[in-house]
């Protein structure tokens, strides 16, 4: 698999890798030998660099993967901070994330944390020294290699990658979210920050498996996160009204070239994109995870195709999400 720096920690992982949140909670139930198969499996088709979070099943993503490092060395794990308390600025302290990064080291039985990003945090954090100088001294005490953050919105990334010792930004981008292509691509490239690109299907529905009978579990957030009951809507769908997304879907499909599937397609896309370190795709079993990292083999997608996708989003899209994030 074509490899990348990933942004200022100058590791080189996968274009292609694995997020892991479908592992922990709020996708349905996958069972823990099945979580492994999937890791493994992805691992084996070329994957090294693997997303989590803390909260993701409250720690059970974080120690699933760290059954899995044990026996795969050469991994680059990240994982998140910040969502398990209320979510207001003080919260974010020294002493908050040193508890937090203990966590997170047991969970994943690791001395040092890879990776540890702010988990889309109150837009006041970014703005706050004390925050970053908290962040640098996890550093210096040897419990994170390097510190990133998960954002909502545009402005909290251009505001995140003007930091100097952020080495990457994590971000919704795909066929439905293109507004980081105008301005966070290009800083972020400049800067030397890694781009990490998150809900690369828009939770699915660039898969093209779903319809308007689709039915989602009462345990899965495309059933319960619709209005943003639970956290920001913008993370199922990409905030896109399901139906709009089945209209765009539609359009999309006749884009897709011979030999390759629609969700391929849609993390193509992303792979293309100047400035994307890797694109974190989930998966619940081994054989999308087998053909999330075979995305990464097919070549670019041509200008023609490119211009195309952006126009089903200025058409159908544009209206609905791009002033929001």
């Amino acid at each position: 698999m074509e490899q990348r720096v990933m942004g200022r920690t100058g590791r080189r992982v996968g274009v292609v890798g694995l997020g892991a949140w479908q592992l922990g909670a709020d996708w349905g139930e996958v069972d823990e030998a099945d979580a492994l198969a999937t890791l493994d499996a992805a691992v084996d088709a070329g994957v090294t660099f693997i997303d989590t979070a803390d909260v993701y099943g409250d720690g059970r993503s974080e120690r699933i993967v760290g059954k899995l490092i044990k026996r795969r060395p050469g991994l680059t794990v990240a994982t998140k901070m910040g969502r398990r308390v209320p979510q207001t600025p003080e919260a974010y302290t020294l002493e908050n994330f040193r508890a937090w990064n203990d966590r997170s080291r047991e969970n994943l039985g690791v001395d040092t944390l890879d990776l540890v990003q702010l988990h889309c945090p109150p837009s006041a954090v970014y703005e706050d020294d004390r925050v970053f100088d908290a962040l640098d001294t996890l550093v210096s005490e040897g419990r994170i290699a390097n510190y990133g953050v998960s954002v909502e919105t545009v402005a909290e990334a251009l505001t995140a990658i003007a930091r100097p010792g952020v080495a990457s930004v994590q971000i919704i981008l795909n066929a439905f979210r293109l507004k980081p292509l105008d301005e966070v691509l290009p800083a972020a490239e400049k800067a030397g920050v890694g781009v990490i690109a998150r809900v690369p299907l828009a939770s699915g529905l660039l898969s093209g498996k779903y319809g308007p009978q689709t039915v989602f579990g009462e345990d899965d957030h495309r059933n319960f996160n619709r209005q943003g009951e639970a956290f920001d809507v913008g993370e199922t769908f990409s905030g896109v009204e399901y139906g709009v997304g089945l209209q765009a879907v539609d359009r999309l499909r006749p884009l897709v070239p011979e030999g390759m599937t629609m969700a391929q397609f849609a993390l193509r896309w992303i792979v293309d994109q100047p400035g994307v370190s890797v694109v974190i795709p989930g998966a619940r079993n081994p054989a999308q995870a087998r053909s999330n990292a075979a995305a990464a083999e097919f070549a670019p997608l041509s200008a023609e195709v490119q211009s195309a996708v952006r126009d089903v989003y200025d058409e159908l899209i544009r209206p609905q999400v791009h002033h929001r994030w």
